[in-house]
């Protein structure tokens, strides 16, 4: 059984920070809602409050939209040169370079995630994304059209206007910055909802946003719940866009809401069921690294993760064997503990979600390998779970189960793994390991996802554009690609006369 570590073993000493900002930043202030209502964040390691958090509504988003209005129609941001929006951005991710710490202690205690990743690896990404999309904001040029009649014409890209940002809570720091980052980088304004599972950063960032010069009314963020703020964003008549990361059951409401009022376009990066197909000729113990960095990883909460692993049979028992016990000896406990691999899930009802399709798992008759029980009596630890004889059309193989569970299954033939991988409703991503140049070339060409890695999971870059397929949704965030969904295409067009060329 994977073990339970606590802070308290290592004698490490981590300052768990006072919290600072819990109310809505609305127009360059922290304001209390209209209704004066509050919302506990939970600390999933104990179960225990953090904070009481101003829960904003419907009233609070108008607010913070007119605001955002007034800032795009009216302000300075969306008429800077790009390059001055670039250095008020250059200077917001210099200050959270400078808070690192801190940060990472909030997405840890808010989030469960592992201080020292956080630390290491995503705050300075976060940072990164902001100067990644400040490098772009003066280079957003148009294009001089050749028409086939008489005719001059150019086209200009604008910034689309306000915009409306939902973020889910798993990744609260990469999902705040590459939904702002390019929407900043484009001129426009924006009102932002981050997850009320993990509101405490998205604060954190606004009040160092104010300090880097970012204007008042650019950038509002309003903590709430999704029936609440979060449909008052998406059916806003005076939104011009909405980018919403989260569930693909939230994704269609977002979707119908948009539609209902001002048919703003939509942009949804949702759910998956991401297959990883590994091939005879594999190096095994890389595969099973992969395969169990795919599921484990965050605990499992990521869209993307490799949730369905399929091997082929010549390697598939000693694979099997070596997963096992590997995945025993992974260190569930205290994210503060710089030996442990996995924390707590975000909260209980996740907690529970992923115990119960455990227990669905052994009732439709999947046999359970290893794992599958909560870690410790205290918060919401969970063992890396492996179910092997999976069936393709059992609940395991087909939902979303967003915690450490990875269903197992057998394929003999490059077509039939190709097969197996497209038969789920998402589309998000795929992992392949193969040491054949060919089979790596048929197999990401066929597989019907947004992003396939070879040899490597989880190689996310800033210039990386991600998105999905089918029920995974449509746009991208990252890249290029992502400062594309907040503008808008014009085309200027003049008569010419007696020119010598067409």
């Amino acid at each position: 059984m994977a073990g339970l570590s606590s802070n308290s073993d290592t004698g490490s000493s981590i300052n768990i920070p006072t919290i600072k900002f819990t109310k809505l930043f609305i127009n360059g202030d922290f304001v209390d809602s209209l209704s004066g209502e509050e919302f506990e964040t939970i600390d999933p390691r104990t179960g225990e409050v953090i904070a009481r958090i101003a829960a904003g509504a419907k009233e609070d988003i108008d607010i913070a939209v007119k605001a955002s209005r007034v800032a795009f129609d009216h302000g300075p941001w969306p008429r800077m040169p790009g390059a001055e929006r670039a250095k008020i951005m250059m200077k917001w991710a210099e200050l959270i370079d400078q808070n690192i710490e801190e940060i990472a202690a909030i997405d840890a205690i808010d989030a469960g995630k592992l201080y020292h990743k956080c630390k290491a690896i995503e705050i300075p990404e976060a940072a990164n994304t902001i100067r990644y999309y400040a490098g772009a904001a003066d280079k957003i040029h148009g294009e001089v059209l050749k028409p086939a009649r008489e005719l001059h014409a150019y086209t200009l890209l604008e910034p689309i206007g306000v915009v409306g940002l939902i973020i889910p809570w798993n990744f609260p720091s990469a999902m705040f910055v590459a939904k702002v980052s390019p929407a900043l980088a484009a001129g426009c304004t924006m009102v932002l909802k981050p997850a009320e599972q993990t509101p405490l950063s998205a604060l954190f960032y606004a009040h160092l946003a104010k300090l880097a010069g970012i204007p008042n009314g650019v950038l509002n963020v309003v903590p709430g719940f999704g029936p609440t703020a979060g449909a008052a964003i998406s059916s806003h008549m005076e939104i011009d866009k909405v980018s919403f990361t989260g569930s693909t059951e939230v994704g269609r409401e977002v979707m119908h809401a948009a539609a209902r009022s001002n048919l703003k376009p939509v942009s949804l990066e949702l759910g998956g069921k991401s297959p990883l197909l590994i091939f005879d000729d594999a190096d095994i113990d890389k595969a099973t690294e992969l395969a169990l960095l795919g599921i484990l990883f965050n605990k499992g909460e990521i869209c993307v993760a490799g949730s369905r692993v399929f091997v082929q049979e010549g390697i598939y028992d000693e694979f099997e064997k070596k997963l096992v016990e590997k995945a025993k000896a992974w260190v569930v406990g205290d994210p503060f503990d710089p030996k442990v691999q996995q924390g707590p899930q975000v909260d209980k009802k996740q907690f529970e979600k992923i115990l119960s399709y455990i227990e669905h798992g052994k009732r439709e008759g999947a046999t359970l390998l290893t794992g599958g029980n909560r870690v410790g009596n205290k918060g919401y630890y969970i063992e890396p779970t492996i179910f092997s004889n999976v069936k393709e059309d059992m609940l395991l193989a087909q939902d979303e189960i967003f915690g450490p569970v990875m269903a197992l299954m057998k394929f003999k033939t490059i077509e039939e793994a190709i097969k197996s991988a497209n038969n789920t409703r998402y589309g998000l991503a795929a992992g392949i390991v193969t040491k054949s140049l060919d089979t790596a070339n048929t197999v990401s060409r066929s597989i019907r996802a947004g992003i396939v890695w070879i040899n490597c999971y989880f190689a996310f870059g800033n210039d990386i554009p991600y998105g999905g397929y089918k029920m995974s949704g449509f746009g991208r965030d990252l890249g290029l690609e992502a400062l594309h969904k907040y503008l808008q295409v014009k085309s200027v067009v003049t008569p010419i006369y007696n020119s010598p060329w067409l």
